[in-house]
């Protein structure tokens, strides 16, 4: 701060103006610019040059004292801070005035942009910027294009996606070395430098002199603003508060970027002119201040530890001579053990004092050329500080796009690059102390693949400034900080270090950038072959991966659970996929030909050497520590990789590049310690080391890292394998397994390594390794499409997958330039090839599927391989699955209808080089163990499954398929000195072996076991079993009792073949043998003691088989050797019922095999069968053994009971589901009571579903229907048009809701309103239209008081609902549906209603009479009764379901007259939304679709009973006007003082036959009901001709006016529409309504020419909504059926069904609507009437009055808007679209699909009071219901009320797949089907019932 305040005070005693010139007019700056311009265009222009500095001195240093006051003291800040804006907009000003030399800026701007060559894009983005990439185009996969780019490119077809940039990036079109030229855009495709003129020098001359100084001005901001943190503050805010200030100045800089070529390579000239710099920033000068920012400067680079000796390292690596490099990296790789005290010394220690490790590092350096030159970072030009600065600011974003903006040139391309080269070190310290290390990470990248992605660049930068050595070696560095001691295998004395995965650096993956920097550079083969040719690099990186192996070690808690669960596995997996094994696969793809042998040597070489340091450093000799495991051996999979890749691509020869047999058993021990380890985690060994070693067996083998962990460390042992004496090798598998005890014949035996329960799925994790060791090819000779194809295979047999998921799941080569891209041609022909492409389907849950790929039938049939698939599971329960769809397909295709055991599966031939793996098939000690366990399995002996079988089977079935020299047919005679007269098997191959009997084992068994008791015969010539290959000692020692060693005689055989090799190799070995080893393996202590027995066994493994036969098949004899009947079978022996089957199937393959193999074995199986098989001794059963099997028994019949129980349940359940839940298609539901109308005499009884009785409902104990009340607003979206209205996707489209139904209805009121008294207004139209409540059921049943307990509890129930029981929500208690009321069932019988439908002669008058008495009379409440309750405050949630304003209509707020209107709007809405549930007509009528669970009966009971409490005076009420005519006088009188009524012609018939029939007692007389519908058709007819008559034109109207009049006098003149007619058009034509009719008038009605035929249709139209409510309204009061007819006789049926249609009626005549009427009174003077009050309105208001009558009745259904079929268009236009309140681009833009306007999600700036916009538009828009989609998701969110949820994708990729998140990017298609499920849902109202994932939004949204 005081250097800063120091600074403020050089400037300060001036005014800062006063350094300015003076403002007046004579110095204006345009003049100064043009005269300065003038005088430097002087061939001498020294004075000018002189005039310009003075003047850039004055102007640019006169904002500096106040920038850097204004960083100092705060108060200084306060005062000076607008004087500090003010001058530096100033000099920027000046700035502009100088380059422009005079002219306008803009103009300048413009003249420079015509020089730009522009042959490179380059445009620079920041994160989350929406860029593409398309990998048909790239070269390099870094590769991407801005949208502008990439549309006025041609892709279509390619391989491309759209993605969000991570860390930004910049666009490459134009760029050949990173795309192909095929993929420019059309601006970027002419190589335009050769037709661009050149460049006038004076145009750019100005620059050339103002640039320097004003970037140099830029730097001394920097400079002083610079304060180093103190050691605890971070001081982000200060610098953040310099780069504010800096603004504008670096903002001017980057616009100059932009003007084009031209300008930036005078950018170019200054930022790398080396003499500028000097003069400018030497600090030599007489100026204080330039003095003084020198000095800051020196001090920055000081205190950034530029002059540590350790950076010496980093640049001493000038050009050392291979010879001293290596040495000193010996030195190097020695002194790693010795890292002791390496936290005491940190980086302060700048003195000589570090420790050892870090003196050694010294010595590295001290091989160079000149260290002199390490001590100081110089900067040698203006860009070299600027980048020094950015990294010590820590990346400011806009240096970082200025800086890369500027790369388009190449000259500066390449010295940038070198200086970022340069600083690379010092990058790597300010971001591992950084605190924003993620930002960090993402602009280095941002800049870094800028610069590495280009081969040439990055060849040139390797050349000259040394790249590799000094990525290696800063990436070696950077580890160094976070090495602790490791503690595998000798914990005390090991001398290894490894990363510590605890750290910051390692759990943040702070390494990435430098990593992926690497990896970036070795993808080019130029730069790879650098680093392949360089011993000393080479040293160097082993010595780095290194410290990775053994890193994370798991030690096996036996105790108690670990306390703390540890999650740094993910960062230890994370280090090692990105550290190493990413470096690794980029080296391997530049090893594939044959020239590249000698790289490979050079990699094998110095990572065996790396490897023997290891095993040195960690004391390693033949034992692996128990109970330890880590997964993280990278240099084994180094070496493994690079064997692989020799044998396969480089055609070495294997044995060249292998180590000894010492070297060979000890590199086998880690991995196959992993293999063990996996087995024992799967069985629950590790569970006390919690969740996390799980994790890290599922990471293990998890699709991302298996090829670079599992895959490389299974090939190691095979690779083993093949080398090593194979009795050794297999005998070490069960040792490591564990389960060398377990191999006796005895029945009882002592395992001392492991507990009972985990050894029998230790014993199949053993076996199963060995069937994946035998036969797995993955590295020995399957080509890369087959791999890919079994992998493809191994992961559909699992499951179904989708196109991303397989993408996902099949392990591609991590490094991206591999060669297998995802999507390239082999992927997709593989996949059409293996599997079929199911497209998604709905359920009728509504859950919706993505597109699936499903294996072809063939593929089951042939290529299911369970071996991969075991390989590749994560979790367990896939190869289960995998197994029961092969069961499935395997029943379907009619092969085999059992459960069949896993298929044997062929195998690719083996590489030659492997040959020696398949001798694991033929040793002794394995067909010892395949002798023992089949023998076991035979005997029943305990802890054997049926996998255990499965697998000895599959081992037997691989040595008979796999067996080498061919045998001859006489018994072999000869053997070696191998043969000893009483081994168990006289050869060691299998095909031989299988035929040999053993007689006697002799077996240590405990004294307990049944076995000791038989006597032994005398002389026994067999071996113990548990002896296994100890054939080769004196048999003596076989009689005695000899100790433990006997039992382990496996582990000691497997010592003394170790012993062997290790004295071969090595004459000081015999120190080797430890003692400590045998006391591990033997329990002491261990009761009860051993003793030997001896068995007869009298068996060969093929008689075992045979028997084993019979035992599967449970018949005795069941095998009978197939070629005794078709000696066919053993000349073609591919059959394929063999193929797929169970046990039985498999032994019968194997024996086929076996005699095919040899004529002897032939024989013998056939003798085998001759002999009649003694049935299998009966086990003796000891009392223990009993007890167990009893347990065993009983358990199994509980669990027989369980599963009949679950299996009653099940059935149970879904035959429910069937009648319940079924909300697609109730037509199979169960016909609720409710409405049924039998003419039984019982009351209607209904079963409570909470507490299970049945009965009726009564006043005290009132039952309830469980309904879901919602405010909905679909009706007001109907539209008048047919044409559907689409998403807009331009700013020209907009959509103006004017036309829905809504919108019409609103405008009528309010006009209404207008004019009329306003109780009358009310009841001449129907609310509800928008925010209507609409009432559903899901038709059960509960008690009203029940249901209130039931709330009880679900409120006590603190488990999270989705739903909010204080709102009144719950779930039906037996179907689940959503609902928040019961709606009371008023009390009554069925049979009422059947007398009052009972038709009675009254006429018609009489029936008016009856009911004008029955609605006068007043509803008395009923007495207060539990019913009465009930109802009332059902009543209330009805009202509290919707918001006020759409309730209060009226203009006295809270008057009863709203309360009337919204209660029979209630009903309008019901009966309005079934008809659109119905498709909006009648046509198929049968029962509704929601009929059977409808609740409009009971609905109507409620809402009648609160109607009768308002009566409406007698005066008013219109069923008076409707049926009486009235004298005139009254009619007329009070206009004046008040408002009139609203004149009937103008009242909505449908409301007003609601009002009558709810203002009637309930329940109501049918006949009753007959009447009141036909006295208001009356009055609707007449609407539809006055509506007709305005339609119309004059001409028409004189002509019908005069037509009708003619048939005045013939008879039934009522029922003739054109009498009718003629007569409302004379009485109409006495006003004024008609008369209004100008010229524009006549042009907007349409001339249509009126037949007949077309005003009969006009008619019926016009009628028939009225027509379609009235009956369904019928069918739900006296539940009659309604007809199903045409579309064209709707409306005679209809009104036939009402009763409006005489029955006489004749049906041959043309049906004429006419006829259904039935006047009350005479037609003519009731019609005069009402036109009469209709005149006096047009009197004063023709126009109104006009508009009123024309009602338009013909809605259209509710459909959401139409949407674009491609995703992109909707994307594109919408996610840049900036919000209408902030003028911002929201960050989660989103869209209504009801009415299409543009929202912010969750936005803040829209919130208001408390309600996001989101929220907000929902009530609006749809009354608490919004349909929104996410466009930077492409996913629909509903929101529903207070809840939301996530409803899925309507557009699909071309693969059937959503892309939520638009991760994947791939272009998405309009899913029909899909939108179709939605606007279904939407206008069905079940949304609620539909979709099950709900939470509360908070209002959030």
């Amino acid at each position: 701060m005081a250097a800063a305040a120091a600074a403020a005070a050089v400037g300060g005693p001036q005014p800062p103006q006063a350094e300015l010139p003076a403002p007046g007019p004579g110095l204006d700056k345009a003049a100064t610019a043009a005269h300065l311009k003038a005088a430097l265009s002087r061939p001498d222009n020294r004075a000018g040059a002189e005039e310009l500095q003075a003047l850039l001195e004055r102007v640019l240093s006169a904002e500096r004292p106040l920038a850097a006051a204004a960083d100092g003291e705060e108060a200084a800040a306060a005062g000076g801070g607008g004087g500090a804006g003010a001058a530096e907009e100033e000099a920027l000003e000046w700035c502009k005035c100088l380059l422009a030399g005079g002219g306008g800026y803009d103009e300048f701007c413009a003249a420079v942009r015509a020089y730009d060559p522009a042959a490179l894009c380059g445009l620079v983005w920041t994160a989350n910027f929406v860029a593409y990439r398309c990998r048909t185009c790239g070269i390099s996969p870094c590769m991407s294009l801005c949208a502008e780019c990439f549309h006025q490119g041609d892709h279509t077809g390619h391989d491309f996606n759209m993605f969000r940039s991570q860390a930004g990036g910049a666009c490459d079109c134009g760029d050949s070395n990173v795309m192909r030229e095929s993929g420019f855009c059309k601006r970027h495709q002419i190589k335009s430098s050769s037709n661009i003129p050149c460049v006038p020098k004076d145009l750019l001359m100005m620059s050339e002199f103002v640039l320097p100084r004003f970037i140099f001005c830029l730097i001394q901001y920097l400079r002083e603003g610079y304060n180093e943190p103190a050691a605890d503050v971070p001081s982000e805010k200060d610098l953040n508060k310099v780069l504010q200030l800096l603004e504008p100045q670096i903002s001017f800089l980057e616009d100059l970027t932009k003007m084009g070529g031209a300008m930036r390579s005078v950018l170019t000239q200054v930022l790398t002119n080396q003499q500028n710099y000097k003069d400018l920033t030497s600090g030599l000068g007489e100026n204080a201040c330039a003095k003084k920012s020198h000095e800051k400067y020196l001090i920055a680079l000081k205190s950034s530890g530029l002059t540590y000796p350790e950076d010496k390292l980093v640049y001493g690596i000038q050009e050392p001579s291979a010879g001293t490099s290596t040495l000193a990296v010996q030195g190097f790789s020695g002194a790693t053990g010795t890292l002791g005290q390496l936290d005491s010394s940190d980086e302060e220690d700048q003195d000589g004092s570090q420790g050892l490790g870090k003196r050694k590092r010294v010595k590295l350096s001290s091989s160079t050329k000149d260290q002199s030159i390490m001590d100081v970072l110089k900067h040698k030009s203006f860009l070299e500080e600027l980048l020094f600065w950015t990294i010590k600011y820590e990346f400011p974003q806009k240096m970082v796009t200025f800086l890369l903006n500027m790369l388009p040139d190449q000259e500066y391309k390449v010295a940038f690059t070198k200086t970022f080269v340069q600083h690379y070190a010092f990058i790597m310290k300010t971001l591992k102390k950084s605190h924003e290390s993620d930002t960090m990470s993402n602009r280095i990248v941002h800049i870094s693949v800028q610069l590495f992605s280009n081969e040439e660049l990055a060849r040139q930068v390797t050349e000259e400034c040394q790249l590799l050595d000094i990525m290696v070696t800063v990436l070696l560095y950077m580890m160094e900080s976070c090495l602790i001691k490791s503690e595998l295998q000798d914990e005390e004395n090991s001398l290894h270090v490894v990363v510590n995965c605890g750290e910051a650096l390692l759990k943040n993956n702070t390494y990435w950038p430098l990593v992926s920097d690497f990896i970036n550079i070795l993808s080019h083969q130029s730069v790879a072959k650098r680093f392949l040719e360089d011993h000393g690099l080479l040293v160097t990186w082993m010595n780095f991966v290194s410290f990775f192996q053994g890193m994370n070690l798991n030690k096996r808690e036996l105790n108690e659970h670990v306390e703390f669960e540890s999650q740094t596995y993910y960062a230890a997996f994370a280090a090692e996929l990105e550290a190493c094994a990413q470096p690794m696969w980029g080296l391997l793809s530049h090893c594939k030909v044959r020239e590249t042998q000698e790289y490979t040597r050079n990699v094998v070489r110095y990572c065996l050497e790396a490897l023997q340091d290891w095993f040195d450093a960690i004391n390693f000799v033949d034992e692996p520590a128990p109970n330890q495991v880590t997964f993280h051996l990278p240099l084994h999979r180094y070496y493994a990789m690079f064997l692989s890749k020799a044998v396969k691509c480089q055609e070495l020869d294997l044995d060249s590049v292998l180590p000894d047999q010492e070297m060979l058993m000890k590199l086998m021990i880690h991995p196959l310690q992993i293999q063990a380890s996996l087995a024992e985690i799967h069985s629950n060994m590790w569970v006390r080391n919690g969740l996390q070693i799980k994790g890290q067996a599922m990471t293990y083998v998890q699709s991302h890292f298996c090829n670079s962990m599992i895959d490389p460390d299974i090939y190691l042992l095979q690779v083993c394998a093949s080398r090593l004496d194979p009795d050794y090798f297999i005998s070490s598998v069960f040792e490591r397994f564990k389960v060398v005890d377990l191999l006796t014949m005895a029945s009882q035996h002592q395992n001392t390594v492991l507990d009972a329960e985990h050894e029998r799925s230790m014993l199949e994790g053993a076996l199963t390794f060995l069937v994946i060791l035998l036969s797995l090819r993955l590295h020995l000779g399957m080509s890369d499409d087959e791999i890919l194809r079994a992998e493809m295979v191994a992961q559909l047999c699992m499951n179904d997958r989708t196109h991303s998921s397989l993408l996902d799941l099949i392990p591609e080569n991590p490094n991206p330039k591999s060669g297998i891209i995802p999507g390239s041609y082999s992927f997709e022909s593989v996949l059409s090839a293996v599997a079929d492409f199911k497209a998604p389907v709905f359920e009728p849950g509504g859950s919706m599927q993505q597109g699936m790929y499903t294996p072809k039938a063939e593929v089951w049939d042939q290529e299911f391989d369970p071996v991969m698939v075991i390989l590749r599971t994560v979790y367990r329960r896939d190869v289960q699955s995998a197994m029961d769809r092969y069961t499935a397909f395997l029943k379907q295709s009619g092969k085999f209808p059992g459960n069949p055991w896993p298929p044997y599966k062929k195998r690719t031939p083996l590489h030659p080089s492997y040959k020696g793996l398949m001798r694991l098939l033929h040793c002794k000690t394995l067909h010892i163990v395949l002798f023992t366990l089949l023998y076991k399995i035979l005997m029943d002996h305990q802890n054997l499954s049926e996998h255990v079988l499965c697998m000895v089977l599959y081992l037997i079935e691989l040595g008979l398929e796999n067996s080498t020299e061919e045998e001859s047919d006489e018994e072999v005679s000869v053997c070696g000195p191998e043969r000893c007269h009483d081994s168990w098997f006289p050869g060691s191959n299998l095909v031989s072996n299988m035929r040999h009997f053993i007689n006697y084992v002799r077996v240590r068994v405990p004294e307990t076991a049944p076995e000791v008791k038989r006597d032994s015969p005398a002389s026994t010539s067999s071996d113990s079993l548990s002896s296994l290959q100890s054939s080769r000692r004196p048999k003596v020692l076989q009689r005695e009792n000899s100790g433990t060693a006997q039992v382990f005689s496996l582990v000691a055989e497997r010592r003394k073949k170790f012993q062997e090799i290790i004295n071969r190799s090595s004459s000081e070995a015999n120190q080797v043998v430890r003692p400590k080893t045998s006391s591990k393996w033997s329990a002491p202590g261990s009761a009860p003691q051993l003793t030997t027995a001896i068995l007869e066994i009298k068996e060969s493994i093929l008689s075992l088989l045979i028997k084993l036969h019979h035992k599967l098949s449970g018949k005795q004899n069941s095998y009978y050797p197939p070629w005794l009947d078709d000696i066919e079978i053993l000349i073609q022996p591919e059959i394929p019922k063999y193929n797929h089957g169970d046990g039985i199937t498999a032994v019968e393959r194997i024996l086929l095999k076996a005699a095919l193999q040899s004529r002897m074995n032939k024989r013998i199986i056939e003798e085998i069968c001759r002999k009649v098989t003694p049935p299998v001794p009966p086990k003796k059963i000891t009392a223990a053994e009993k007890k167990t099997l009893d347990k065993e028994e009983r358990r199994q019949k509980a669990r027989e009971r369980q599963q009949k129980l679950l299996a009653e349940f099940a059935s149970r359940q879904k035959s429910f589901m069937e009648t319940a839940m079924d909300v697609d298609s109730p037509e199979n539901d169960i016909p609720m009571e409710i409405t049924t109308a039998e003419p039984q005499v019982s009351e209607a009884v209904y079963d409570c579903v909470i507490c299970g009785q049945s009965g009726p409902s009564s006043e005290d104990r009132p039952t309830g229907l469980v309904v879901l009340l919602q405010a909905s607003s679909v009706l007001g979206q109907c539209r008048d048009n047919i044409e559907p209205k689409k998403l807009p996707i331009t700013e020209e489209e907009q959509i103006y809701p004017w036309d829905t139904c809504a919108a019409v209805h609103d405008v009528r009121l309010s006009l209404l309103q207008r004019y009329f008294k306003d109780s009358s207004c009310l009841l001449a139209v129907s609310i509800g239209w928008e925010g209507g409540v609409y009432v559903q059921t899901c038709g059960h049943t509960l008690h009203i008081d029940c249901h209130k307990s039931y709330m009880e509890s679900l409120r006590n129930d603190q488990v999270l609902q989705g739903f909010s029981v204080d709102k009144g929500e719950f779930t039906c208690p037996l179907c689940r549906q959503f609902a928040n009321s019961v709606l009371p069932c008023y009390p009554g019988s069925n049979v009422e209603s059947n007398l009052w439908q009972r038709p009675s002669n009254k006429s018609i008058q009489d029936l008016i009479k009856e009911v004008e008495e029955l609605q006068g009379r007043p509803g008395a409440f009923p007495s207060e009764t539990n019913l009465s309750k009930e109802m009332e405050s059902v009543m209330k949630d009805i009202k509290n379901t919707t918001q006020k304003k759409y309730r209060d209509y009226s203009k006295t707020p809270g008057s009863p007259d709203n309360d009337f209107l919204f209660m029979y709007s209630v009903a309008r809405t019901n009966l309005e939304l079934e008809l659109i549930h119905r498709g909006g007509n009648l046509c198929s009528g049968g029962a509704s679709t929601a009929g059977k669970r409808s609740c409009l009966n009971q609905l109507f009971h409620v809402l009648a009973l609160h109607m009768r409490l308002y009566s409406i005076d007698s005066e008013y009420n219109p069923w008076r006007k409707l049926t009486q005519l009235v004298e005139e006088v009254n009619s007329q009188q009070g206009n004046e003082e008040q408002q009139p009524e609203v004149p009937i012609l103008y009242h909505d018939v449908t409301s007003l036959l609601l009002i009558q029939i709810l203002m009637m007692p309930q329940p109501l007389r049918k006949d009753h009901f007959t009447c009141i519908v036909k006295v208001l058709f009356t009055l609707l007819y007449t609407q539809a001709l006055v509506a007709l008559s305005v339609k119309c034109n004059e001409e028409d109207r004189s002509a019908w006016k005069h037509t009708g009049a003619l048939k005045k006098n013939t008879c039934d003149t009522e029922k003739s529409y054109e009498v009718l007619l003629s007569f409302v058009i004379s009485e109409l034509s006495k006003g004024k309504l008609y008369h209004e009719e100008g010229t524009q008038e006549s042009a907007m009605v349409s001339p249509i020419s009126w037949s007949p035929e077309s005003m009969e249709k006009y008619l019926q139209d016009f009628c028939l909504p009225f027509l379609r409510i009235t009956s369904l309204l019928q069918h739900h009061l006296f539940g009659e059926d309604l007809p199903s007819c045409q579309e064209e006789e709707e409306f005679s049926v209809l009104s036939s069904c009402l009763g409006l249609l005489p029955t006489f009626y004749q049906t041959e005549h043309p049906f004429i609507s006419a006829s259904c009427l039935d006047w009350p009174v005479p037609a003519f003077d009731i019609i005069s009437q009402w036109c009469f009050e209709i005149n006096s309105f047009t009197e004063r208001h023709a126009e109104q009055g006009k508009a009123l009558l024309i009602q338009e009745a013909r809605w259209k259904l509710p459909h959401l808007l139409q949407l674009p079929e491609n995703y992109n268009t909707i994307f594109q236009y919408y996610h840049r679209k900036t919000c209408s309140v902030c003028t911002k681009v929201p960050k989660d833009p989103a869209v209504c699909l009801v009415c299409g306007t543009f929202v912010c999600l969750k936005g803040l700036c829209c919130k208001q009071q408390s309600y996001c916009e989101c929220v907000l538009h929902s009530q609006n828009c749809g009354a608490g219901t919004g349909i929104f989609l996410l466009i930077n998701a492409s996913v629909i969110i509903i929101i529903r009320g207070h809840r939301f949820c996530l409803w899925g994708s309507v557009y699909l990729d071309a693969h059937g797949e959503e892309d939520r998140d638009l991760r994947r990017g791939k272009p998405l298609y309009i899913c029909k089907e899909r939108y179709k499920v939605l606007e279904q849902q939407w206008i069905s109202h079940t949304f609620d019932h539909i979709n099950k994932r709900w939470g509360p939004h908070y209002n959030g949204l």
